[in-house]
């Protein structure tokens, strides 16, 4: 097992994220089953808060409000597909000791590096876009005098925040996680069984699920759009990176009953981890299908009535699913502060990755902060173009589209990670089995054609999000 005390500079290779590589100790192998478990869980809700970002706030409201519970299926579907992908991506970095990147370097064919790690970094900036938008939206709702221009600059200089929680290590970041998701969580699970208001038909809600309009879906472009943002925002490619890395936080041994019981207990975090997720997303869907359906006001408590259309930017008035439970007031604070949490939280794992996968593709080593602002700018551009164009509306049409952008650069990792894990060479007897073998690329097949169906009209919508309608 290496340790942390030297790190090995001059070898060909390098540790994994190497200040957080093997920081985590484990129990005695005769410990109990709860104790392992503990040990072992964090790396997937690490990656699960990637899963209840703002680019999942904002293509789950959008498929609520504009369709009902007719795209539920897609946030199973997508949901499901990423837990077996995160499974095999974890079994990867705990079997062969390297994260998705720096096998891709060692084992893929050499004209794909490049290729690859731009993808890569697409897809992180992409994805840090979404972050830049929901957290400029939270400040301007704690903060109404603050412009959503002024708040997208403000989102520049949170590399201050992030650096000053890494330094307490990956334990109370991922606590820190777990307190925010439950909150929003349990909020959410009042209004739908608790709350007469917001209780949806729930026999409408399983049909949609488990039978879906299949021809509807497929008649319908801006359907497939938003399924496909849904699919990007779920299963991203960078997340796939990053969990072959954090899983070697823990400090493995790499005797054939270890290496089985990391492989038990990651698998268990990974299904826990996003099934919690799968229910956060679909709750915020089915809320906003009960809120903002075929409406076009919402009467507060007080009287209010708050208008919207059928386009409007959902990611703004979506705190309206919270006040029901909690009133206007309280709903608009306790909205905000999730999803500039949700935000920061996802800016982590996204500055995390982007060091796994450029330390990993390239071998170059930079200093966090950095590589967060190299992220940051990438990403800021163009939420101040599009709020200089258009305003403050057209807020969910670009976090949409930067899901959309997630989606489309997925078959860049999944391919790699799928071939890797069903190689013997590479994994031994630890090689995907049938049911991985059958579900891996069975996900990878459906993400692939769903995005070369979507893709022509994905880039008209793409031209449309910068101009005025």
């Amino acid at each position: 097992m290496e340790t942390m005390t030297k790190p090995p500079e001059k070898r060909e290779g390098h540790l994994s994220l190497e200040g957080l590589h093997g920081t985590v100790k484990l129990p005695a192998a005769s410990a109990h089953p709860w104790r392992q478990y503990l040990a072992f869980a964090g790396p997937a809700m690490l990656v699960s808060v990637g899963y209840m970002d703002p680019g999942n706030w904002s293509t789950d409201l959008s498929a609520g409000a504009g369709f009902r519970y007719g795209l539920l299926w897609i946030v199973g579907l997508s949901s499901l597909m990423a837990i077996f992908l995160q499974i095999t991506a974890a079994r990867l970095g705990v079997v062969t000791g390297k994260d998705l990147a720096q096998c891709c370097r060692d084992h893929a064919p050499r004209w794909t590096l490049w290729p690859n790690y731009l993808s890569c970094e697409v897809a992180i900036a992409a994805c840090d876009l979404a972050e830049v938008l929901g957290s400029a939206v939270a400040i301007h709702l704690l903060f109404p005098r603050i412009s959503l221009l002024t708040a997208v600059i403000i989102t520049a200089f949170d590399v201050v925040l992030l650096l000053s929680l890494q330094r307490f290590g990956m334990r109370l970041i991922e606590a820190l996680i777990v307190v925010l998701i439950s909150t929003i969580g349990l909020c959410y699970f009042i209004e739908i069984f608790v709350l007469p208001q917001t209780t949806p038909h729930l026999l409408e809600m399983a049909h949609a699920t488990v039978a879906p309009d299949l021809a509807g879906f497929f008649r319908s472009k801006d359907m497939v759009y938003i399924a496909i943002g849904i699919v990007g925002a779920t299963v991203m490619p960078h997340n796939l990176y990053l969990h072959s890395a954090l899983v070697q936080s823990r400090q493995l041994q790499k005797d054939e009953a270890s290496v089985r019981l990391a492989i038990r207990y990651n698998t268990l975090d990974s299904v826990i981890a996003l099934t919690v997720a799968f229910f956060v997303n679909a709750a915020i869907l089915v809320l906003a299908a009960v809120v903002f359906f075929g409406k076009d006001s919402f009467t507060l408590h007080n009287g209010q009535v708050i208008q919207f259309s059928a386009d409007a930017d959902w990611i703004q008035v979506a705190y309206l699913t919270l006040t029901p439970l909690l009133g206007a007031g309280v709903a608009s604070l306790l909205f905000a502060l999730a999803l500039l949490a949700s935000g920061q939280s996802s800016t982590i794992t996204g500055t995390l990755a982007g060091q796994v996968v450029m330390e990993g593709f390239m071998h170059w080593r930079i200093q966090p902060w950095v590589r967060r602002l190299m992220t940051r700018a990438a990403a800021i551009t163009p939420a101040i173009i599009l709020i200089a164009v258009r305003g403050n509306s057209g807020v969910n049409d670009l976090l949409n589209l930067s899901q959309f952008v997630l989606a489309i650069q997925l078959p860049l990792a999944m391919f790699p990670l799928l071939v890797f894990t069903s190689s013997r060479k590479m994994m031994g007897k630890h090689r995907n089995g049938w049911f991985l073998l059958v579900t891996g690329w069975g996900s990878a097949a459906i993400i692939t054609a769903l995005d070369i169906y979507g893709l022509p009209d994905a880039l008209h919508d793409a031209m449309a999000v910068f101009v005025h309608h």
